[in-house]
């Protein structure tokens, strides 16, 4: 059981999207935003939480790695085509995040082949700048925020029933989702100029 905790972790976040998803369409529903806003605090703490389980028990695998960066891409995907969907951003986010997804994930499947990870120490990241912007906790924990404070900002500030201060809120989920597809563009190019080498 403790060799694969981490990776239960991981596709538990899967499970809590869609719910989170689910809920944020049902505004009829009693405390279901309430309820969307708990589950999408849970689910973004446990990004954190499946790497701090593998490290900590020494079960750090391929796999796992593997695990989180799709448990990251359909996580972050199904935030930001379920708040296209409900109009609360322009379609150009999700365009971006996509693209991006598709093509680092297709470079860093080449760099699988060969014996790289994306992170730790087998990185396929070589430069410094490279291996900071990318592969660094830094880097990582600052990128995972700030999706977590936009998606979190975005679903309280749009929320059904009025409240102080909602405007302001929703205005920092709005920059927050700005900031959020800069940093993922800006971590996406070191792994597109790197991965010459593999071809």
């Amino acid at each position: 059981m403790k060799k694969n905790l981490a990776n239960i972790i991981t596709l538990s976040r899967i499970f809590f999207v869609f719910i989170v998803v689910a809920l944020l369409f049902c505004k009829e529903c009693p405390y279901s935003y309430k309820t969307a806003l708990f589950l999408t605090t849970i689910l973004m703490w446990f990004d954190g939480l499946d790497g701090f389980v593998a490290r900590k028990f020494n079960i750090s695998t391929k796999l796992g790695a593997l695990l989180d960066i799709m448990g990251d891409r359909i996580v972050e995907n199904v935030f930001w085509i379920s708040f296209c969907a409900l109009g609360w951003i322009n379609v150009s986010i999700p365009i971006i995040v996509l693209t991006r997804g598709i093509i680092t994930d297709s470079l860093r499947t080449l760099a699988f082949e060969q014996g790289f990870t994306a992170f730790g120490a087998t990185t396929m990241m070589q430069g410094r700048i490279a291996k900071f912007i990318v592969a660094s906790n830094f880097s990582r924990f600052t990128y995972a925020v700030c999706k977590a404070v936009a998606f979190f900002f975005l679903i309280a500030g749009n929320m059904p029933s009025s409240y102080a201060n909602q405007d302001i809120i929703l205005k920092i989920g709005e920059i927050c989702a700005i900031i959020s597809v800069v940093f993922c563009v800006l971590r996406g190019l070191p792994v597109v100029i790197e991965s010459k080498r593999f071809f």
